[in-house]
């Protein structure tokens, strides 16, 4: 028989984008129950972190975190999150904006929340901007080369061996640590 769990659990939300980024930083020194973090993009909401967090929170418990673009990178995300959540009784807290969404919120703190993401998505596409413009900068000045390929002239010689010899694709992708897309790619 499960237990019934106990409610007004504080429940934290981390995410960075890339693997080698801290996540130490964001909530420090707020206590929680319960921690998610992410290590991917906040493009979109399909993060496994943010899901499991979603299915683990209840009626009661407060979502806190570090700030809205940690939560979402796109204004109608964060509106849906926080939306759905709130209609679920679940309390959502952003600690570096200092606001907190009941469902039961004034229509000022809807427009800071609609205000705030739009900020956030619009900050994003500048840095996308920004991106694109200095890639193409660098490829006409000949610097930029692109990302190093994922297997060497010598790898793709012996994976087309192997492959003649009757080997199959899918054990060799895994081998080389590489997607079967790549591998196909390659071998072009």
């Amino acid at each position: 028989m499960m237990s019934a769990r106990r409610h007004d659990k504080r429940v934290g939300y981390r995410r960075v984008s890339a693997l080698d980024q801290n996540t130490e930083r964001q909530l420090e020194g707020v206590e929680v129950d319960k921690m998610f973090t992410d290590r991917a993009s906040g493009k979109d909401t399909v993060r496994p972190q943010l899901q499991a967090a979603l299915d683990y929170i209840r009626e009661g418990d407060l979502l806190l975190v570090h700030s809205m673009d940690r939560l979402a990178r796109n204004l109608d995300d964060l509106r849906k999150i926080v939306i759905d959540l709130t209609r679920k009784g679940v309390h959502v807290q952003f600690v570096k904006e200092s606001l907190t969404f009941t469902g039961e919120d004034s229509p000022m703190s809807t427009l800071l929340l609609s205000l705030l993401g739009a900020v956030a998505e619009f900050e994003q596409s500048m840095i996308r901007e920004r991106q694109r413009e200095g890639i193409a900068l660098a490829k006409k000045a000949g610097v930029y080369k692109g990302r190093k390929p994922s297997l060497t002239a010598m790898q793709v010689a012996e994976i087309r061996k192997r492959v003649a010899a009757g080997e199959k694709k899918a054990g060799l992708a895994t081998e080389y640590r590489i997607s079967r897309q790549t591998l196909y790619s390659a071998l072009g």
